[in-house]
């Protein structure tokens, strides 16, 4: 048999513990006065700072920002259709990225039950150099088996010689096979302050996945 071209598939993924969260969290206030408004918001947002701040020194925070205070009036209707006075609502918007799990749970715990505080939702990430190395791992096994279904077609038509011809990521090859993602973060809802005296987080674990395309030729 003379060589024949092979197109194979190869994809490999690997579960890991998240190692950061970022906390999204809002401070506001509304009512009729703007001042009393942005006051309170303003008074709310340091109380927070203040508490980041020492959790940043302690070295449980490794970074966190804070938005500029946002004001802005709406004026609602009534049932009779007639709008009413303007209400004013001030705002300031944070994230806070903790390493220590255990302490950002206390942390939230404590900041939800204070006025005008509540929190968003939670991104779970790897860091830069993890990240970077478990991307190179599932890579490498995913040419690995990609290489694998190579040799197996090979054998199966009674050829003994596999020589690459291609490889690329999923999709750049067979143009109409959309890319996947590399990797798939995780994001906690929302979280209703309301709902429970503690708040536990438990991220679940981040997949980072591989999906490689190749041609290869056997003879």
């Amino acid at each position: 048999m003379s060589e024949v071209i092979i197109s194979v598939r190869g994809e490999h993924q690997l579960r890991v513990a998240p190692e950061h969260a970022t906390v999204h969290l809002s401070i506001s206030f509304d009512g009729p006065d703007r001042a009393t408004a942005v006051e309170q918001t303003l008074e709310a947002a340091g109380a927070v700072r203040d508490g980041i701040e020492s959790r940043t020194q302690s070295g449980s925070v490794s970074a966190w920002t804070s938005q500029r205070l946002n004001v802005h009036a709406d004026r609602p209707w009534n049932s009779d259709g007639r709008r009413l006075a303007p209400v004013y609502r001030a705002a300031v918007d944070l994230t806070v990225t903790f390493s220590d799990f255990s302490e950002m749970s206390i942390w939230a715990t404590e900041v939800t039950v204070q006025d005008g505080v509540s929190i968003g939702f939670v991104d779970w990430r790897l860091t830069a150099q993890t990240e970077a190395e478990v991307e190179r791992e599932v890579a490498t096994r995913a040419v690995a088996v990609a290489v694998a279904r190579a040799r197996a077609y090979a054998e199966a038509l009674g050829l003994s010689e596999v020589a690459p011809v291609e490889i690329a990521d999923r999709g750049l090859i067979s143009e109409n096979m959309p890319a996947l993602p590399k990797v798939a973060m995780m994001r906690s809802p929302a979280m209703d302050a309301g709902s429970t005296p503690a708040m536990e987080f438990q991220g679940e674990d981040i997949t980072v996945s591989a999906a490689v395309e190749g041609r290869f030729r056997a003879s």
